[in-house]
């Protein structure tokens, strides 16, 4: 034998075992890691493959998934499909009222939002929006439904009760994301603007416009209701920044990676979440509320961009799928296209 090589074999698995015990370790201290995969065939009647917001009822243990032509609502503990809300021609955002046992859907292609009963899943109505209709939020404050309207700059308030428009508001941007605070102000990212609005959801009124830098072309957004603060992701620069939602002062920046497009907070853990498109998910933490720092960047999955948080167990849902190899022929801003392969939809839970 060998003595040489024998030391140096035996060198090697020992290192790979300690590795992989590190990976161990770090995975059961604290670490967010993939826990659960759920795989789904292609959106009923759908011709490509295509998926958008994800909601998260904690308290009833169900997950809305946008899902091209359908919202798919599976069992937040087990994966298992509970339901589709079908009917829809290119669904984005789903909103929860359960004051009213409503919930809501905007359907972009369409210009409006589907109103369906919280128990049975059954369509019960619609309600006219504009077209490109995309993000959705409730606010308990005013009991409305606000629907943020792409390339019209506008939004749509519906009476959640009554499924009736109240209003709408000309925001002078593209809206992304938005988020109530329950106070009666909903914030709403404006991403050809590089700014934040405050909208009085009773009066319908802009009270506020704050710009993002250092970050641009914001679309993700969440809020910390009881410390007031506000976390806007950019895709170009491509930062997280920390803002006080009541003078709309930038608190904290960070440096993110491409693509964002969905953002969290957890009150329960203090920590701040932000998927992006190349498969990395941006973990900070509130230390205080002028205090932030990065706990960990978690590698996923290409296309893992959209993010729903679980606030009971604090896993967070993401949904991606299989992509063709990049086209020559577009790129920009948002590099290479890669399309999204029909029927190959997966739900990926990563936790501690």
């Amino acid at each position: 034998m060998n003595t040489r090589f024998f030391f140096t074999r035996s060198k090697l698995v020992a290192v790979v075992l300690f590795l992989g015990a590190v990976t161990l370790a770090v995975a059961s201290t604290g670490g967010y890691h993939l826990l659960k995969k759920y795989s789904f065939g292609a959106a009923q009647g759908s011709t490509r493959e295509y998926f958008d917001y994800i909601t998260v009822d904690s308290a009833a243990r169900r997950v809305y998934l946008s899902h091209g032509t359908e919202v798919k609502v599976i069992d937040a503990d087990s994966g298992t499909l509970i339901g589709n809300i079908t009917g829809l021609k290119q669904d984005h955002g789903i909103a929860l009222a359960d004051e009213s046992g409503r919930g809501f859907v905007s359907d972009g292609a369409q210009g409006k939002v589907v109103i369906f009963d919280l128990k049975t899943l059954k369509v019960i109505g619609e309600a006219k929006a504009a077209d490109d209709a995309d993000c959705v939020v409730y606010d308990p404050a005013s009991k409305r439904v606000f629907v943020m309207e792409g390339d019209p700059n506008s939004l749509t308030a519906i009476d959640a009760k009554s499924g009736s428009v109240v209003g709408t508001v000309e925001l002078g941007g593209s809206p992304e994301f938005a988020v109530a605070d329950g106070r009666g102000t909903v914030y709403i990212n404006l991403e050809s603007k590089n700014e934040i609005v405050a909208l009085d959801s009773h009066a319908l009124t802009i009270k506020s416009r704050w710009p993002v830098a250092p970050a641009g072309g914001p679309t993700a957004l969440a809020i910390d209701k009881e410390h007031r603060r506000l976390f806007s992701a950019g895709r170009e620069p491509q930062m997280l920044v920390v803002m006080d939602a009541d003078s709309g002062k930038v608190v904290k920046s960070f440096p993110i990676s491409g693509g964002v497009d969905a953002a969290a907070y957890d009150p329960g853990t203090g920590l701040i979440f932000a998927s992006t498109r190349e498969g990395i998910l941006h973990i900070f933490h509130e230390d205080s509320p002028d205090a932030f720092s990065e706990v960990e960047t978690v590698k996923t999955e290409y296309g893992a961009k959209t993010m729903g948080l679980d606030t009971k167990t604090h896993n967070v849902f993401l949904d991606t799928a299989d992509f063709s190899q990049p086209s020559s022929s577009g790129s920009g801003q948002r590099g290479p296209r890669r399309a999204a392969v029909l029927g190959t939809f997966r739900v990926l839970v990563y936790g501690r």
